[in-house]
């Protein structure tokens, strides 16, 4: 080998000629000899002698060339693949020769055993240092995602695959590939430019084909690479904005029919990413923590942005349908099951979540604490490795906001119970807090211990089906356990209460939360009851006055406290009231009646304390019926403002008096038994309630105050409410009718349970839970809103607002009150309970209750509550004017249109709903000045075909003149949306060259559905630009759209631009015939309406002159203000043109590109400043010559006038209705023929 470099070229050749030939033969035993080969191919390539080839000469480097070449042409034997690799790595090769031999290489992979694959990657990758890298990257993720769909098929039909066919085994495939990777890895640790190749390849395949780009092999690697931090920022931006773009896209694909039709197969990195994560299960160590920093990035890349616990933040009720919503919970499921399925990184996730928790307190937390109860929940006994980081945790509890505080504690309750370590910890900690200075420790000290009290049940405690808190295997085990000393159990408990009883001489607020707290302990633990109502009973003795003629019975005096001028409320009374009806409501229903034959003495101990209880809401409800507002320091002359020290009193005093008399309703309704008296005190309950509220609302009216209009939350339970609801107005019972007949006499208690369903209804859509017992259990709040919407819908279809009386004439009507209850209950099931509306509306549907859950078609249920409202808006529109509520038109078409989303697009009813709805607001509507609504039933439309689009248009133009087109153009825009999508798919296809056919069939099939809908939009702007409209907000969304139509168009021609750059192809009939359609029949009509609009603005500024000249005092900011609308309204017009001249523009490119010449199909624009009407000026120059020839000496005196007639150019224009706009949609389907 040595003297190898000695010989001379002839003999140089033959040895290479052997070489080659063993080779071909296939008779290669081992790699050692192909040293000697490299040897001799080097030295040729430096030989300066002409060696005889074939029947010439060639120089020592083309013989090399020549030898490589047929090298790599021939057969090689699978077992020296690798020799070969390894050998080519020594030999100097020129760019071409590199790319011929690593192609070879790669077309070698789908031979070789899959155990061989790792190593010849690995020569491979070093191979590549001379060059080709982005050929060995593309090769070898091609290879392993081609393996990996032919895996899932397999799996998917293992019936139809022979076991002796099978390719590979699982879990053999995922070790190479994760071999493989470690490969990669270590070379891009050498050669940088190796990982930057990686980034740029996937960049652009993902612009083309992000299937193939990311793959979960390809995905792997990534996490792999990012491991290193020089490249971590650019992979995971790249990633993020991957992911981002993916859910974007299937969002817009999931919103349009049509484009699921040109895309059935979908993409979705998510489910390739979280394949990566179980492909990682397999030993992929390396990937771990790559998916551990890139769910983190996620969650924190796109956290929710509004406070916790409000409506943005607690999307977990509701479908997360944002891009960035879903981007977080992928962030959040990639840790959860990175947690289950790898063992050493559990402590560091654990540790990460606490941190995240416990550092950004100030912002939103809730995915973060939503995320450590998923881990918790999934492996408690797994995490009890790890408690002294809860532990450590807990003792930053003090420094948290309430919210956090108690998400953080329902998160760790389940390992709560099973380490008694963490569990001792925390009580320590909360028995710290309940004696701090902050008023949040003090909070967080009885949330925990309530936490505590409600999951630690002792021995012998009723087991409560309406828990909501799921409980695993392992936690049921644990429970199991912790039986064997129920004894401790109590103890602890017990312990517990002593010390929330010190929390009854704390803030307000501390006791706020333990009157709130009290019932679902109760609930889950209810051999705690006599311990509670106890200490319930002891805390309003404080306050009850024993004396039965004493009025008031409870003193108000002790509920507040004085610092200096201030006035604070220091017991909420009517919580501590609220909390005491519904525990002995709980008790006297549930364990009372479990009880049964239990010891005697235990048994009068209990009866003692609801016997108190009793007489106690007896004499209460008594007593306050009597009491008269001056009783309480309260009448219409008192002193309601809250600058006033007296003022904040009197209002702290009205709105505890005003919650007592609503505790005490709840109380007498429910044990009263459809009594007559009964339901008389309710009503004289209600008679002090309304008068307190009256004043109330009428001092707030007068002061103005945001905080006066603050309507009071109603103290009344959701459970109650429905039931109070179904009894006022579904009840036919005929024993209930006397009674139920004192309360249905008042129609101010009957506008009042229905105001109050409202206000639950509008806190439940705004927390996703109400007050009150089972406030948070979402199955009680679901049954509830059900027999709610049943009774208002019955109320308001049997009822109407025209029939109804109207009574006093403040305050609004019943009716009109169910109608905003049913649109707010609507809107609130399709957010917070999108998978049970078909539950929801066979609940509605009374006759068909036994109707099986399967057999319930949503939009058959759907269209016939459709069909009631629809009934009622004409009942509305065919009222005598007087009785016309604007108010209620808006209410109701709003409702149609929120209905109208669960019909399904393909249906009939779609459309029949859209005609019905326009032709009433047109019949009754436009007339009364309400054209506007119309705009609200564009959701009908929102994923049907453009088609309908059409129609309407034409409905607009030909039946209703001048109404307002808002209701279109909101869809028109969503079209040209999905266009411009469709357009930017079509340029990254364009680009790519692989797969020439197939792609050549899709792109196809996307120009051909870009054409017709924009052709098919073309005809729907042809009508509306028609039509004449009133300046204001309808012209100027009209102009935009228009705008923007031009500029996609531009975008399309510029595509073909480019198609015709690149290749030779000519451009389809389809766009010269859509080209043809927009110069015929769109841009001309463009320009008269520019004009029709500016002639408007003119009028406009021609009165605004006038007043100029009238110099009228008070009128300057009437001018200014005519000027400003005029300036902002025209705005839009020179983009317009603008973007019609880009778009002429580059069709003269194209032409020139194609020899097509386009042009031929647009007239010249016409000079916006000055124009002149061929047809207008020559009737006015005949007019002028006859009169000449008739009366010549007169012409001065007329000239006046003929310049009169001339300017009525600037009025003139074709009027909707023409022969033209008639016969076009005809025309245009001619045109757009294929």
């Amino acid at each position: 080998m040595l003297e190898a470099r000695q010989l001379p070229g002839h003999a140089l050749a033959e040895l290479a000629n052997l070489f080659v030939d063993v080779i071909k033969g296939g008779s290669l035993t081992n790699g050692k000899s192909l040293e000697l080969f490299s040897t001799v191919l080097t030295a040729l390539a430096s030989s300066k002698e002409n060696l005889a080839y074939g029947k010439g000469e060639l120089n020592g480097e083309e013989f090399k060339k020549q030898l490589i070449n047929t090298l790599c042409s021939s057969k090689w034997d699978p077992r020296s693949v690798i020799h070969l690799a390894n050998m080519f790595r020594d030999i100097p090769l020129s760019g071409e020769e590199l790319q011929f031999v690593v192609e070879k290489i790669l077309r070698m992979f789908s031979r070789l055993d899959l155990q061989e694959i790792p190593p010849l990657v690995y020569q491979l990758l070093l191979l590549s240092a001379k060059g080709s890298k982005k050929t060995v990257l593309e090769g070898i993720i091609s290879f392993f995602n081609q393996l990996d769909k032919k895996q899932k098929e397999e799996q998917r039909v293992p019936q139809s695959v022979d076991l002796e066919v099978a390719t590979m085994p699982l879990d053999q495939l995922r070790h190479v590939e994760g071999t493989v990777i470690l490969h990669i890895v270590s070379v891009i640790n050498l050669d940088q430019d190796l990982g930057e190749e990686l980034i740029r390849h996937l960049k652009a395949e993902q612009q083309k084909d992000p299937g193939r780009a990311l793959c979960p092999f390809s995905v792997a690697l990534l996490l792999s690479v990012a491991v290193k931090h020089r490249l971590q920022e650019q992979i995971f931006d790249f990633l993020k904005t991957s992911i981002t773009r993916s859910c974007k896209d299937l969002q817009f694909l999931q919103a349009s029919k049509f484009l699921q039709d040109l895309f059935p197969q979908q993409y979705d990195i998510t489910a390739v990413i979280m394949e990566v994560v179980k492909n990682s299960a397999f030993g992929w160590d390396h990937v771990t923590q790559g998916l551990v920093d890139l769910g983190f990035s996620l969650m924190e890349s796109y956290e929710p942005k509004k406070p916790f616990g409000g409506k943005a933040a607690d999307n977990s009720y509701g479908l997360s349908k944002m891009p960035a919503q879903q981007a977080c919970r992928l962030g959040a499921s990639i840790l959860l099951e990175t947690f289950k399925v790898h063992e050493p990184i559990r402590s560091d996730i654990l540790e990460q979540v606490l941190n995240r928790v416990l550092t950004k307190a100030a912002s939103p937390v809730s995915h973060f604490i939503d995320l450590l109860s998923n881990i918790v929940v999934s492996a408690p006994l797994v995490l009890q490795t790890s408690s002294s980081k809860v532990t450590e945790t807990f003792d930053n509890l003090s420094f948290l906001p309430i919210d956090t505080v108690q998400g953080l504690l329902r998160a760790v309750q389940p390992l709560l119970k099973v380490s008694m370590s963490v569990r001792d910890s925390l009580i320590l900690v909360l028995q710290k807090a309940i004696f701090s200075r902050q008023l949040d420790a003090r909070k967080a000290a009885v949330a925990g211990f309530l936490l505590l009290l409600r999951n630690f049940k002792v021995l012998g405690s009723l087991s409560s089906s309406q828990c909501s808190q799921a409980i695993g295997a392992t936690q049921v085990q644990a429970d199991v356990h912790a039986c064997y000393n129920s004894a401790a159990n109590e103890a602890f408990c017990l312990e517990i209460l002593g010390s929330l009883r010190r929390c009854l001489s704390q803030q307000a607020d501390v006791r706020l939360m333990l009157y709130e707290g009290f019932y679902d302990v109760l609930r889950r633990n209810s051999q705690l009851a006599s311990s509670i109502m106890e200490t319930l009973l002891s805390q309003i003795k404080q306050y009850y006055l024993p004396q039965p003629d004493l009025l008031p019975p409870l003193k108000l005096e002790g509920c507040i406290m004085a610092q200096g001028d201030q006035i604070f409320l220091q017991e909420p009374l009517a919580h501590l009231l609220c909390c005491i009806q519904h525990c002995l409501s709980w008790y006297k229903s549930t364990v009372h009646l479990c009880q049964g034959a239990e010891d005697d003495e235990e048994e009068e101990e209990d009866v003692g304390f609801e016997q108190n209880f009793e007489e106690m809401l007896e004499s209460v409800t008594r007593r306050m019926i009597k009491s008269e507002l001056e009783d309480f320091e309260l009448d219409k002359s008192a002193d309601f403002s809250l600058s006033s020290g007296v003022g904040v009193k009197n209002n702290i005093y009205a709105i505890q008096v005003m919650g007592i008399c609503e505790v005490l309703i709840e109380y007498n309704f429910k044990i009263g038994n459809f009594s007559k008296s009964k339901f008389e005190d309710v009503l004289g309950l209600f008679t002090c309630y309304n008068k307190l509220s009256e004043i109330l609302r009428e001092k707030a009216g007068k002061n103005k105050s945001a905080l006066s209009n603050k309507t009071a939350r109603s103290f009344l339970s959701m459970g109650f409410v429905s039931t109070l609801l179904t009894a006022l107005f579904r009840d036919n019972a005929q024993s209930h009718e006397e009674s139920l007949a004192v309360l249905r006499s008042s129609t101010e208690f009957l506008r009042y349970a229905v105001s109050v369903a409202l206000q639950k209804v509008q806190q439940l859509e705004e927390t996703g839970q109400t007050d009150g017992p089972d406030g948070q259990n979402p199955e009680k709040m679901f049954q509830n809103l059900c027999k709610i919407t049943q009774v208002l819908l019955w109320r308001y279809t049997s009822i109407p607002t025209v029939v109804e009386e109207s009574g006093k004439k403040k305050g609004k009507s019943i009716s009109l009150l169910c109608l905003e209850g049913l649109l707010r209950i609507f809107n609130t099931v399709q957010q917070l309970y999108s998978a049970r509306i078909p539950q929801f509306l066979q609940a509605l549907d009374i006759t068909d209750g036994d109707a099986e859950e399967t057999d319930i078609n949503v939009t058959e249920k759907a269209a016939f509550q459709i069909r009631q409202f629809q009934r009622s808006l004409v009942n509305q529109l065919s009222s005598a004017e007087d009785d016309f509520n604007a108010k209620e038109m808006q209410s109701l078409i709003t409702v149609l249109s929120t209905l109208s989303k669960l019909l399904d697009p393909a249906s009939q009813q779609v459309l029949l709903s859209l005609h019905v709805v326009a032709g009433i607001v047109w019949e009754g509507g436009y007339q009364m000045g309400l054209a506007s609504v119309g705009s609200d039933i564009v959701h009908v439309l929102y994923k049907s075909p453009v088609g309908l689009l059409r129609e309407l248009a034409q409905d607009i133009h030909a039946c209703l003149g001048d109404i307002d087109q808002l209701l279109v153009l909101g869809q028109v825009d969503k079209v040209l949306e999905e266009v411009d999508w469709l357009i930017k798919k079509l340029t990254s296809l364009g680009s790519d060259t692989s797969d020439s056919s197939q792609a050549s069939n899709q792109t196809q099939a996307l120009e051909k559905g870009i054409i017709l809908q924009l052709g098919t939009l073309l005809t729907v702007y042809h009508e509306l630009v028609q039509t004449a409209l009133p300046a204001g907000s309808c012209v100027d969304t009209l102009l935009r759209s228009l705008s923007k139509t031009y500029t996609i168009l531009t975008s399309l021609i510029k595509h073909y631009i480019q198609a015709c750059r690149s290749s030779s192809n000519t451009i389809p009939g389809r766009l010269e015939k859509l080209v043809k359609l927009s110069g015929s029949h769109l841009t001309p009509q463009c320009y008269s309406f520019i004009t029709y609009v500016q002639n408007i603005h003119s009028e406009s500024l021609s009165f605004v002159d006038e007043k100029k000249k009238k110099k009228k005092e008070g009128e300057a900011a009437a001018v200014s203000t005519v000027m400003a609308k005029v300036l902002r309204e025209t705005k839009p017009i020179p983009n317009l043109i603008f973007a019609i001249e880009q778009y002429e523009k580059f069709l003269i490119h194209l032409s020139k590109k194609s020899k097509v010449n386009l042009m031929q199909y647009m007239k010249l624009s016409t000079s916006r400043d000055f124009r002149i009407n061929a047809s207008v000026l020559d009737s006015a120059l005949q007019e002028h010559n006859s009169e000449d020839a008739e009366n010549e000496p007169h012409n001065d005196q007329e000239g006046s006038s003929k310049g009169y007639k001339a300017n009525k150019l600037w009025e003139n224009r074709a009027r909707p209705g023409s022969s033209l706009s008639q016969t076009f949609g005809k025309q245009q389907h001619k045109l757009l023929k294929d």
